[in-house]
């Protein structure tokens, strides 16, 4: 009882969190520094066996306060989020040190530096190399540090149901911040094209993933962390609210991908309960469908039937659009050629952006990682890309206890093939598939034995 009173206690915290930052965005800055002096205490006077866990929430929590520090300008830089990462992740590895068997993780960094000298010899005059360099480069750093961490790390399904909720509660916060921001969405979404504003004033496809993976989440703590009918009800009414403003940016992809890891979760969930928590997922089920149906007539209703145009690639005049990707196909067609271009070394880092603003006069970022990779790093973008896919797969022959890991990597496989690496996020939801995830073992009571005597 008292753990449902403290999370609801932090749902509401972090709801009217968001409240307070629309009101006056000035206090994102001393929210921002507060958490941080918050986490980084937690982390330094933690016991050396929770150590990890701490980190692991650390980081946590900005990765799901990384596009509300950007919306309200509170982080001390754009890229903040994945720098905050990489420190975290950086002290864990000073106090707990790295698993051996993730060495494949360290080659994968060695092999993102030859395409910063490639990059010296092929960016244009005009181009900023280090500011350039940074930004292609942060996400995959980041992702190859946070998985060298996490990599074999022992954690209980206690801890990553805590360490999710922490991602959560700083979305809830985003969430509540965008339904002030944008209170009636009929005077402001007019067409079927990504909308800002109904984003909160922000890229709409970077909240539609962040808001995508409090979706995600949120379903996981709908199925797993709600004994109580009002409790599920809660967590459904929440989940609703979520969906229903990652719908109405108008951008698919956060949408997409979430609704593609919580069919791949609930799969494997069900499927390694015991049969009598299967009925009891069936019936969750059902009122996961209905929160979700209910979110998609109130989208529709509220966007004057736009949102279903959209999701049916058709224009506000309900024509058929020529292209299901907006562009993004032609970015990974480009980006492939690249690769054929100058498959050994690849063109550099950062030059498939640099090479568009010379031929198009615009600088479009890449949205596909897969395509980049193979572009800007040419066979070692191949190796990269490989040992990404299959040392995940290896390990999971090795731990079949985790039934999040297929989602989770789902989540980061869609996520970096519709926005790239622009977040932190998909670096650590990697990480969090790379975690050897246990059940607790409950403490052995053994009665002492009498003395018999002799």
């Amino acid at each position: 009882m008292k753990t449902n009173i403290t999370y609801i206690s932090a749902i509401a915290f972090h709801a009217v969190l968001g409240i307070v930052l629309y009101l006056n965005e000035s206090l994102s800055k001393p929210y921002f520094f507060i958490a941080l002096f918050y986490f980084l205490y937690k982390i330094i006077t933690a016991s050396d066996k929770r150590r990890t866990f701490e980190i692991l929430k650390a980081c946590a929590y900005f990765v799901g306060a990384e596009v509300l520090m950007r919306t309200t300008k509170g982080a001390i830089s754009y890229e903040a989020g994945k720098y905050l990462v990489i420190l975290f992740v950086l002290i864990g590895m000073f106090y707990k040190g790295i698993s051996g068997k993730g060495y494949p993780y360290f080659i994968y960094l060695m092999f993102l530096i030859p395409s910063i000298f490639v990059a010296s010899t092929t960016l244009s005059f005009d181009a900023n190399f280090r500011t350039n360099i940074a930004f292609v480069l942060s996400g995959p750093v980041c992702l190859g540090l946070v998985a060298l961490f996490c990599y074999d790390k022992r954690i209980s399904f206690n801890q990553i149901s805590q360490i999710m909720l922490f991602m959560l509660l700083p979305i809830i916060a985003h969430a509540a911040y965008i339904y002030f921001y944008t209170p009636n969405l009929k005077e402001i979404i007019s067409s079927t094209a990504s909308n800002r504003a109904a984003a909160g004033g922000w890229g709409a496809n970077q909240v539609s993933a962040i808001l995508g993976l409090g979706m995600f989440l949120m379903t996981i703590r709908l199925f797993t962390k709600s004994p109580t009918i009002p409790l599920k009800l809660l967590n459904a009414s929440i989940l609703g609210l979520i969906s229903l403003r990652a719908i109405t940016t108008m951008s698919r992809g956060g949408v997409i991908t979430a609704i593609a890891a919580i069919g791949i979760y609930l799969f494997y969930y069900y499927r390694q309960s015991k049969i009598s928590k299967k009925n009891e997922i069936i019936s969750i089920f059902g009122l996961l469908c209905i929160s979700l149906v209910i979110t998609w007539f109130a989208s529709v209703s509220q966007t004057g039937g736009l949102v279903g145009l959209r999701y049916a690639n058709k224009d506000h005049l309900g024509r058929e659009k020529e292209s299901l990707t907006t562009g993004r196909s032609e970015l990974f067609e480009g980006e492939l050629e690249g690769f054929i271009s100058s498959p050994f070394f690849g063109i550099g880092s950062s030059r498939a952006k640099d090479e568009r603003i010379e031929l198009e006069g615009q600088g479009v970022t890449s949205h596909s990682e897969f395509s980049r990779t193979l572009a800007e790093h040419g066979i070692f973008g191949v190796i990269i890309l490989l040992i990404l896919i299959f040392k995940p797969l290896e390990m999971r022959g090795r731990n079949r206890g985790n039934y999040y890991f297929y989602a989770l990597m789902a989540f980061w496989f869609l996520t970096i093939n519709h926005m790239s690496m622009r977040l932190a996020m998909p670096a650590f939801i990697y990480g969090l598939a790379l975690l050897n995830v246990k059940n607790e073992k409950r403490p052995i009571h053994r009665k002492q034995l009498k003395e018999q005597k002799i």
